[in-house]
């Protein structure tokens, strides 16, 4: 679930879906980021692009603040091919990124010390994609957050890292979902899409959110119900696509209507074992309805905080 996917519907309207970014068994998979931190919870600003897309200033070394996407879709951290550059990166090899049009080999670059706030993240290992296909200086994927909550409070453009809170902290939240792992991925099982029920992936990299062969299937979508569409990947890689509407997303005690999927034999969903089961990953568009989400990786946790006004902007809860 790379950041900055786009759709191109007809001439003009665009969206950005997510992309997987995995690398090859027995490639940089093994490296692990250490953070330190000098305190328990650090809340940095977010800039929001076009696509809705959240950005953070980081640094690397001692050079910076350079802007780098957050993306709760993506496995390893990247950094484009111009910063890799002006910066020298130490280069590490090659390795095959997986996105949402198919898979493609690109070298890796070792980054000594990335700096998030007031969090150091050391001996992260990052694929190099090129800057004009990312849209920014790089992106922060989820080995750089693994052991933390990451709060994401749409509302006021903020995130915050911190480590596990006490239950105290959960009373913020209206409702708790728990998920299991795959891949550093939390996939929430506890979900239905039109009744279907559907394993659904939290992707804060992705404008739009997409479905696999599986869920479409389910749902019946077929004929005049798709508008075919095209995917253009981050790694500048394309696939063929199909969106459709469907009436509601269900998680729990909340639901989100008329959901917008674009379905597509990714990738990506093979990677996480998802293939053959209904599966969505989540966008932004549809993340944007609650005010304050939660993703809770020590505890296998996402919280979510839902509208007061429970009915607006495709909100709705449920008795």
């Amino acid at each position: 679930m790379l950041a900055g996917e786009r759709i191109a519907m007809g001439l003009a309207a665009t969206l950005l879906v997510p992309a997987l970014l995995s690398l090859a068994a027995g490639a940089v998979q093994t490296n692990s980021a250490r953070a330190q931190s000098s305190a328990e919870s650090d809340t940095v600003p977010a800039r929001i692009d076009s696509q809705q897309r959240m950005s953070v200033a980081v640094r690397i070394g001692d050079a910076g603040p350079f802007r780098f996407l957050i993306d709760t879709g993506a496995q390893n951290t990247v950094v484009s091919d111009s910063l890799a550059d002006q910066l020298k990166l130490t280069e590490a090899g090659s390795a095959v990124v997986t996105g949402i049009a198919g898979s493609l080999p690109v070298r890796t670059v070792t980054i000594d010390e990335l700096a998030l706030g007031k969090r150091s993240y050391y001996g992260l290992l990052a694929p190099v994609l090129e800057e004009k296909n990312i849209g920014a200086d790089g992106i922060v994927g989820v080995d750089g957050l693994q052991g933390q909550r990451v709060l994401i409070d749409f509302r006021k453009n903020l995130m915050t890292i911190e480590e596990r809170r006490g239950a105290a902290a959960d009373n913020d939240y209206d409702i708790v979902v728990t998920a299991r792992r795959k891949s550093g991925q939390l996939i929430m099982t506890d979900a239905r899409i039109d009744g279907v029920a559907t394993n659904v992936v939290i992707d804060s990299g992705a404008e739009g959110t997409i479905g696999n062969l599986a869920l479409q299937q389910a749902l019946g979508k077929k004929g005049a119900a798709l508008i075919p569409i095209l995917l253009t990947s981050v790694t500048g890689q394309t696939a063929t696509a199909n969106i459709a509407v469907s009436r509601s997303l269900k998680i729990q005690g909340m639901e989100i209507t008329n959901v917008a999927i674009a379905f597509i034999d990714a990738p990506p969903f093979r990677v996480l074992g998802l293939e053959k089961k209904p599966a969505i990953l989540l966008g932004m568009r549809e993340l944007r309805v609650f005010p304050r989400i939660a993703i809770d990786f020590p505890t296998r946790r996402v919280l979510f905080q839902l509208p007061q006004d429970n009915w607006s902007n495709g909100f709705a809860s449920i008795p």
